[in-house]
């Protein structure tokens, strides 16, 4: 029994005729393996961002190091607050300034207050900031009514964000702005880093004009090339672009071998239906463990998997997905179903890496027409009401060609397979583009 039959026995209801996009996404949780990747380098931090973090990186020292000043005011015991009436003013005599980056050395009696600077070390014995918009100057005293104030308030504790020891990032983790950022904070100048993911891609069909032909009759250019191209840099993929294959057997076998033995996993767009002249598939069963499935969804119906062996036998096969030809569909069955597999292949540990990314809960703006039985996945417009929650009203034209619409709109507006109608005012789910595509 081959790997893809396996994982089929184990699905209840399993129909590759008219299989869920649940189906499709527990097929691959199954299929795919974690982590396949373990060749490690270590990088400089500025060329980290998006690499999936090797090993946890373990802070050095606490952060921050000592408790410090929030605000730019002035530092005092918190003590005084309890001493003074509830509604009477707080005065403090300024004996000195604590700035940013250098500890103040004098001494402090009671009733006595210093000036300090936003990340200043706090004074020994203070322990509260009363912020300077708080505060009346008074020649060498400073006065601001007690109520404003709690004690500790607007000092920042030490190790309050890390403690030393403590591991500031883990294994697995895909380095994003903000974790670049926590790395820097504790001197980290490289940081060891999984290899790349190498995804190899190529567009298939005699209609398709490469960019730079002639145009004709019934001949569009080929665009799925550099939006697959796109996903996969955002990714953080290395991206092999193996171009225009024609509808010619013997060049698509040639091109999926090449393919399977440089890549950890292959995309191609177009020819895996039941076509005359798509050769695709018929040379996909012959090099590999294969799949192919009619997915009740809308755009993206057609679709196949499997596993590709190398010439080399001790090489892991590459994870083939075939996607459809429509622009608009192959984006859509990116996001649904081959995000999530290369993000688990690369061995991130990000939660839910097995399902498609979140969903934002938002009120449809008009009624929308949906049968129950498959997931639709229409472009949409997410805006802010007037009360502060999103609403999202559906783009025009839902065709799959009409890539126009995925460059205009926010998101995808993800109707669920046993949904029905949709009345305006209702709720539903939204797959936001921002920080995806």
């Amino acid at each position: 029994m081959t790997r893809i039959e396996e994982i089929a026995a184990q699905l209840a209801g399993y129909d590759p005729k008219a299989l869920s996009v649940d189906g499709v996404q527990d097929f691959l949780a199954r299929l795919v393996a974690p982590a396949v990747i373990s060749a490690r380098e270590d990088v400089a931090l500025a060329d980290a961002l998006d690499r999936v973090l090797a090993e946890d990186l373990v802070s050095p020292f606490s952060v921050p190091p000592h408790d410090n000043s929030a605000m730019d005011g002035f530092a005092f015991d918190g003590a005084l607050l309890e001493q003074a009436p509830a509604d009477g003013d707080v005065r403090l005599k300024v004996v000195g300034t604590a700035l940013a980056g250098a500890a103040w050395r004098g001494s402090i009696d009671t009733g006595e207050a210093v000036k300090i600077m936003t990340g200043a070390v706090m004074p020994r014995g203070l322990d509260t900031v009363v912020p300077q918009e708080f505060c009346r100057i008074e020649g060498e005293t400073v006065a601001f009514p007690a109520r404003v104030l709690a004690r500790g308030d607007n000092r920042r504790l030490a190790g309050e964000d890390l403690r030393q020891g403590e591991s500031a990032l883990r294994a697995g983790d895909r380095l994003g702005p903000a974790a670049l950022g926590l790395a820097g904070s504790l001197g980290a100048a490289r940081l060891p880093v999984l290899r790349r993911l190498r995804v190899a891609y190529f567009s298939t069909g005699d209609e398709i004009l490469s960019l730079g032909e002639a145009p004709r009759e019934g001949a569009v250019f080929d665009s799925n090339r550099y939006t697959t191209a796109g996903l996969l840099r955002r990714l953080g993929c290395e991206v092999i672009d193996l171009g225009l294959v024609r509808d010619d057997p013997v060049a698509l076998e040639a091109t999926l071998r090449r393919a399977a033995d440089t890549a950890d996993a292959i995309i191609t767009s177009g020819g895996v239906s039941v076509g005359e002249a798509d050769h695709t598939r018929a040379v996909m069963q012959r090099l590999g463990d294969m799949a192919f499935w009619r997915v009740a969804m809308r755009p993206g119906r057609p679709m196949a998997v499997g596993l590709i062996p190398a010439s080399d036998a001790t090489r892991v096969p590459a994870v083939l997905f075939g996607l459809p030809g429509n622009p608009v569909a192959v984006m859509v069955t990116f996001l649904a179903f081959v995000r999530p597999a290369l993000l688990r292949m690369m061995g991130t540990n990000a939660a839910g890496v097995s399902s498609a990314p979140p969903l934002l809960r938002a009120r449809s703006a008009t009624a929308i027409r949906k049968k129950p039985g498959r997931t639709e996945y229409q472009r949409g417009f997410v805006q802010a009401r007037a009360d502060g929650l999103p609403e999202v009203r559906i783009a025009g034209n839902q065709g799959s060609g009409v890539l126009s619409s995925m460059v205009q709109a926010y998101g995808l507006v993800v109707l669920h397979h046993a949904q029905g109608n949709v009345a305006a005012g209702d709720d539903v789910d939204v797959m936001m583009f921002d920080g995806v595509i």
